[in-house]
C-alpha cells in the first residue's frame, strides 16, 4: 500500500475580488508532496506562489478544489505546520530564548522539558551564547535562525517557508541554505519552500515546481537528481547549470508573456 502523501492538492484554485474586479489567481493546481520531501516553488512575481503556500498553511481558503495534509482536509492553521516568512516575525521585546519558548506556550511539556528543547534548537541553529540577546542585537541571518528554531521547536511535520532568505546578503544566504539542509536532514521534516531565486530552489530541493502566470498553474515539475548531502560548490557543476538553464528559460517565457499582456492592456 502506497504511503499517504504529506500534501495533496487537488484542482486547487483561488479567486480574488468580485464582479468586474474578479481575478483568477490560481487555476487547478494538482500537486502531491511525499513525506520528508523538499519541494521548491518558483515563478514570476504575482504567479500565486505565496497564495498557494498560505492555502496549504490554512491561512486562506481555496475558492475551489481541496488541500489535504496527511489525508485530512485543511481547515485552518495547525500545529502540524510551521511557518517561516521573509519578515522575521520575532517579538522585539523577547530574547532569543523567549521567542523560541513562546512556540511551546500551549505545549503540555514540563518546564524543564521545554527549556531543554529550546536549548537544543538554539544549539542546532548556531546561536549558543545569544540566548539572552534581543532581536535588535542580531544580524538578519541570526534573526532568521531564531525564526527557523521557533518554527521547528514544537516539532511540526511540515515546514512552510516563504522567501525566508530573500532579505539576506549573498554570503549569509548561502550559509543559511546549508544550515536549512542540515536541519531538514536531521529532523526529516517535509518542506514546501517558495523563492524567486532559481539557484536557491535547485540547490535545496528534491523537486522544483515552476508556476505559470495569470493564472498560476504548474508549468513544469523538475526532479533535482543531485547527490545529497549537498555542498554549495555543487552550483558550479555542469549538471546544476543545465537544471538552472531549463528553469530560467521557463520563467523567462512566463515573464515575456506577462509583459505582452501588459502591453496589450
Amino acid at each position: 500500500m502506497a504511503p499517504i502523501p504529506k500534501i495533496r492538492a487537488e484542482a486547487v484554485g483561488k479567486i480574488f475580488g468580485e464582479g468586474a474586479d474578479e481575478f483568477l489567481a490560481i487555476d487547478r493546481i494538482d500537486l502531491t508532496v511525499a513525506p520528508n520531501e523538499f519541494v521548491s516553488i518558483v515563478g514570476t512575481s504575482g504567479c500565486g506562489k505565496s497564495t498557494f503556500l498560505n492555502m496549504v498553511g490554512g491561512l486562506t481558503e481555496p475558492t475551489f478544489g481541496d488541500i489535504l495534509i496527511d489525508g485530512k482536509p485543511v481547515k485552518g492553521p495547525g500545529r502540524d505546520r510551521g511557518f517561516v516568512f521573509q519578515g522575521y516575525s520575532l517579538f522585539e521585546w523577547m530574547t532569543v530564548e523567549g521567542n523560541i519558548l513562546f512556540a511551546l506556550e500551549k505545549s503540555r511539556l514540563s518546564k524543564p522539558e521545554k527549556t531543554e528543547l529550546v536549548r537544543q534548537f538554539i544549539h542546532e541553529v548556531g546561536l549558543r551564547g545569544f540566548e539572552k540577546s534581543y532581536p535588535r542585537q542580531l544580524s538578519g541571518g541570526m534573526r532568521q535562525r531564531v525564526a527557523i528554531a521557533r518554527a521547528l521547536v514544537y516539532k511540526p511535520s511540515l515546514l512552510l517557508m516563504d522567501e525566508p532568505f530573500g532579505a539576506l546578503d549573498a554570503q549569509t544566504r548561502g550559509m543559511m541554505q546549508e544550515l536549512l539542509l542540515k536541519v531538514w536532514e536531521d529532523h526529516k521534516v517535509t518542506v514546501l519552500f517558495v523563492t524567486h531565486d532559481v539557484e536557491e530552489a535547485i540547490f535545496l530541493a528534491d523537486r522544483v515546481i515552476v508556476l505559470a502566470s495569470r493564472p498560476g498553474r504548474i508549468k513544469r515539475e523538475l526532479t533535482v537528481d543531485l547527490p545529497r548531502p549537498r555542498q554549495f560548490d555543487i552550483v558550479t557543476s555542469p549538471e546544476f547549470s543545465q537544471l538552472k538553464r531549463g528553469v530560467l528559460a521557463d520563467i523567462r517565457e512566463e515573464t515575456l508573456k506577462v509583459m505582452s499582456l501588459g502591453d496589450a492592456g
